[in-house]
């Protein structure tokens, strides 16, 4: 696919984008949902082996197509790896998933009730690796615990300076300021940061644009002008810890936003599984996800 034809499909396709990048603290939760147990590996290079196989097994299933996956979050070790015996990136190009990267390197401690994200050390140089190996844009993690105007105005601010670097290399940046929807303060939160992020989308200058990865609103349809703001080329959302039913049902609610959902699509797959068990469950959850995505503009009539 060239950038044109990503870039069409990311902002037209009919599907949803399916997030495959757990790393660090979150790969043993990510493997024990597998039903691979701590015990299984030794090393953090065997752990990362493991989850690697896992994210080749989804990767190269017959489920996994462009028809209802347009795109996939790939952890920086499973970018550089291979699925089906070619380079990750290009073998979800073949499959026509458009590759996004996660460059996080997690989160700094909560302050005024939020955690920005750590220093990016050799962002730019892997920036450059990425474009090259076909990546068609990134995605950024923040947190946002409480309804705190000066916190989630830092977290804005932060995420929008990452994405000006990400677009000075000529990739896509998903802007991923995660309410946390266990939070005493979300329907708050969720405001406060619609309005922040309008400032910050209403002040870029030139005609780039930026994607969003917001956590399922309180209310719906709330980020509804986000979704229909000319800087904005998709909204997508992230399942934040609700179980697939109730995460595709949130999902349904929320006009012109797509799911990028994780534990919600891989939460019924087991290594022990057969392939024809692993490609069922699989295609399950893709075809649940992918109604709750595209039946609000009327696309899933036929599910």
């Amino acid at each position: 696919m060239t950038p044109a034809e990503m870039t069409a499909k990311i902002a037209d396709g009919q599907g949803f984008i399916a997030a495959l990048d757990q790393s660090g603290g979150s790969t043993p939760k990510a493997l024990k949902g597998y039903g691979v147990q701590e015990n299984a590996w030794s090393t953090e290079e065997e752990m990362f082996g493991l989850i690697h196989d896992m994210r080749a097994r989804i990767i190269t299933s017959p489920v996994f197509t462009g028809d209802k996956v347009i795109g996939a979050i790939l952890f920086e070790r499973t970018m550089d790896g291979e699925a089906g015996g070619k380079p990750v990136p290009q073998a979800l190009h073949d499959r026509g998933v458009v590759p996004f990267l996660k460059i996080d390197k997690g989160l700094e401690a909560e302050e005024n009730g939020v955690q920005l994200m750590k220093d990016m050390p050799g962002l730019d140089a892997l920036l450059d690796r990425a474009a090259k190996l076909g990546v068609f844009g990134t995605k950024e993690r923040s947190v946002i615990n409480l309804a705190n105007r000066e916190g989630i105005a830092a977290v804005v601010k932060q995420q929008f300076e990452v994405a000006q670097q990400v677009l000075s290399h000529g990739l896509m940046p998903i802007i991923e300021p995660e309410v946390n929807i266990k939070s005493p303060e979300r329907a708050e939160a969720d405001a406060i940061l619609l309005d922040e992020i309008t400032k910050a989308l209403d002040a870029m200058t030139g005609d780039a644009k930026v994607m969003l990865k917001l956590s399922l609103p309180t209310k719906a349809d709330l980020f509804r002008p986000l979704v229909e703001h000319p800087r904005v080329l998709r909204v997508v959302a992230l399942s934040g810890g609700f179980a697939r039913p109730e995460a595709c049902e949130e999902l349904a609610r929320n006009h012109g936003i797509i799911a990028s959902f994780s534990r919600a699509l891989l939460e019924d797959l087991r290594f022990e599984m057969s392939d024809e068990e692993f490609n069922t469950a699989l295609g399950t959850a893709i075809d649940q996800i992918w109604a709750a995505s595209a039946k609000k503009d009327g696309a899933a009539a036929a599910a």
